[in-house]
């Protein structure tokens, strides 16, 4: 095997290497994860241009007075 060849073998497990590593080291990043997950949950529950969907408010208004009936009638 000529120093080339090896030479070129090195380089390409670096690559390998430092590939694996940044692929550790963004499944180890809990923060970055995180805040990526908010920024998904965020723009699934808002608007194009950041107002609440009307949509989830009717719900969560829904399951307001369902749950303020329900304890309601039980009190009763």
């Amino acid at each position: 095997m000529s120093i080339a060849t090896q030479e070129r073998e090195v380089e390409r497990s670096r690559a390998q290497l430092a590939e694996t590593v940044d692929a550790l080291h963004a499944r180890l990043d809990v923060r970055s994860r995180a805040k990526a997950r908010m920024q998904v949950a965020q723009d699934r529950a808002t608007t194009d241009d950041g107002k609440p969907r009307p949509d989830l408010l009717a719900g969560a208004a829904a399951a307001l007075v369902g749950l303020v009936t329900l304890m309601w009638w039980r009190r009763r």
